[in-house]
């Protein structure tokens, strides 16, 4: 697993993209029919496998990434290729633990890491030597660093800090008093979606610099004001999930006012970088190209959403419908996928020499973006319906409500399921492309030697 051991972290991503929308399509169903595999693995098991094999794709995918861009585009001589390789295996290995967990009905965390808390403790070995394998390779390899490296660098220390934050209600002092438990636990979760942005964002600024070749676009000062504009919300911005906890008042204002500027910068930087390149440059890398701007299109849309629910008045409505699950879809998927997407799409740009584009792709990532607006659409009127239903009926049946919803449901299904497809559509090909490179890395080094010569021969 010497050479291109980072491919791996990448397809075990798509793998668990896949599995995880899988999951949501027939998790949606249960809207429509309440017992559907209700004695095989219940909706309270199915939802948390769902998020976790989404959270799992955001993870591999960028950490595989960064693995990716140090050695084989910046060529950054890693400090242990052993402690990567036993970083993937942690990571597989544990994939199937809370598989498993899930499954059997062993569970015990809260909301969205609900699995058996002491799979935790791999976890955050596994990201101890992601950190050790990084700090290691950059410090004193390179002098002023772009803004992606500090990003990176700021998301794997604190993605250990907070996933040990989610797991604090174990501890009586918390567990024992529910206002600060649930404080705490929203706090954890904020941050630790905090900490994957910036592995993402670090993502999409080195995509940026690699396409228009220029790295001062990761060195300029409003470049470097949005990274610290983001290790704020990721510091500070969870509050404002916690407008309905009794906390301190000045918790509130300043996480409002955090929120007030969420991915404003952002939307600044792929705005002026777009208009920046050539026509060569889009052409050459147009998949990666169509993707960041597809991600900056979502980021608008998500933050207009984040500005109202950051609004304490409408959050006391919006909070806990599904309002709140199509913010958290428009980021996972219409940012952090797209950006992921943009970022494998130029992965498999540089290991095959060509990129995978034709008309059918275009054809199909148009639709993706059309499904998950419907999609997110149909969530909100979901939400918005609840509010008004709920205000009209204090007294009415939970399922009355949802009889009443069936329509909305209906859209929401149809579009998440191709949503789906198109999900499929992308990443099996990537896949596909990438499986050879796989197996390549698993031979020995003397094979590996000899295919490499053979190569150089017939280039020359």
């Amino acid at each position: 697993m010497r050479k291109n051991f980072s491919l791996f972290f990448v397809v075990a991503g798509l793998f668990m993209l896949i599995l995880g929308a899988f999951i949501g399509c027939l998790s949606s169903l249960v809207y429509i029919i309440p017992d559907f595999l209700k004695e095989y693995i219940p909706f309270n098991q199915l939802r948390p496998m769902h998020i976790t094999s989404v959270i799992s794709w955001i993870i591999l995918t960028a950490t595989g990434g960064v693995y990716f861009y140090l050695g084989r585009v910046e060529k950054i001589k890693l400090y242990s290729t052993k402690l990567a390789t036993v970083h993937f295996i942690i990571f597989i290995v544990i994939a199937f633990g809370i598989a498993g967990s899930y499954l059997t009905n062993q569970m015990g965390g809260r909301e969205y890491l609900v699995f058996n808390p002491l799979l935790m403790l791999p976890i955050l070995l596994g990201w101890f030597l992601f950190a050790v394998n990084y700090f290691k390779s950059v410090v004193n390899t390179i002098k002023n660093w772009p803004v992606y490296l500090w990003m990176w660098a700021v998301g794997i220390i604190f993605m250990m800090f907070h996933l040990s934050e989610s797991n604090f209600w174990i501890f009586d002092h918390f567990r024992d008093d529910y206002i600060r438990d649930v404080t705490v636990q929203w706090k954890s979760y904020g941050s630790f979606v905090g900490s994957w942005n910036m592995l993402v964002y670090g993502t999409a600024m080195f995509l940026m610099t690699k396409i228009r070749n220029d790295v001062n676009i990761a060195r300029g000062r409003t470049t470097f004001f949005f990274f610290f504009l983001g290790l704020t919300n990721l510091m500070f911005g969870w509050a404002h999930h916690t407008y309905i906890i009794p906390t301190l008042p000045w918790v509130r204002y300043v996480a409002y006012g955090i929120s007030m500027t969420e991915w404003i910068i952002f939307i600044k930087i792929v705005y002026s970088w777009s208009k920046s390149l050539t026509k060569k440059d889009k052409q050459e890398y147009s998949m990666v190209y169509r993707f960041i701007l597809a991600s900056d299109f979502w980021v608008f849309v998500n933050l207009v959403m984040a500005l109202l629910m950051s609004i304490p008045a409408l959050n006391y409505f919006s909070h806990g419908t599904h309002i709140t699950v199509a913010h958290s879809m428009g980021t996972t998927i219409g940012i952090n996928t797209c950006v992921l997407f943009a970022s494998v799409s130029f992965i498999v740009t540089k290991v095959n020499g060509k990129e995978m584009f034709n008309r059918s792709k275009k054809i199909v990532f148009y639709l993706f973006n059309l499904s998950l607006l419907i999609f997110w659409v149909a969530l909100i009127a979901m939400g918005v319906f609840k509010i008004i239903w709920e205000a009209n009926n204090p007294d009415g049946q939970v399922g009355v409500m949802h009889a009443e919803s069936s329509t909305y449901y209906a859209i929401f299904i149809v579009a998440g399921s191709l949503l789906f497809i198109c999900i499929f559509l992308i990443a099996y090909p990537m896949i596909k492309a990438l499986i050879p490179h796989c197996k390549y890395a698993l031979m020995p080094a003397v094979v590996q030697r000899e295919i490499d010569h053979i190569k150089k021969a017939q280039e020359s």
